[in-house]
């Protein structure tokens, strides 16, 4: 997957990241436990969750910040952040952060796994379980 500018959409050569369409695939070839990858397993799934719904997905650039994923379709875009938790400060800041940065009024989420989401909104961003975003049509 290319890199592509938040601010004015430009996409760049360098840096790409690669997933995987079939994650049982991947860890056979991987041979890691699962245990030790799983942030790794998570952006897979939201990557792949994304295209099934029709966009075209980038991971974002904002000036020394990388967004996870900035996916478009039909001119419209979507934000998200992959977070094992943002149980600590410093995750929460990082990963909520990064999308307050970006000047538009598209969707943006923050997904975690095990957090107990308690409320599902931070500041207009919303924060999901890995779960429940994977059954939503984004």
């Amino acid at each position: 997957m290319v890199r592509a500018d938040v601010s004015g959409m430009k996409v760049f050569e360098i840096g790409e990241k690669y997933y995987f369409e079939d994650l049982g695939l991947r860890n056979v070839i991987s041979g890691t436990a699962i245990a030790s990858d799983i942030h790794k397993l998570m952006e897979n799934a939201v990557y792949l969750h994304l295209v099934h719904c029709g966009y075209k997905v980038y991971v974002g650039k904002l000036r020394d910040k990388e967004i996870d994923f900035m996916a478009e379709r039909d001119g419209q875009k979507v934000y998200v952040q992959v977070s094992l938790t943002i149980m600590e400060e410093v995750t929460r800041t990082r990963e909520f952060g990064n999308l307050m940065l970006i000047d538009d009024n598209y969707r943006k989420y923050v997904v975690t796994l095990n957090d107990m989401i308690i409320g599902n909104d931070y500041k207009g961003i919303r924060y999901i379980n890995l779960g429940e975003f994977l059954v939503q049509n984004i």
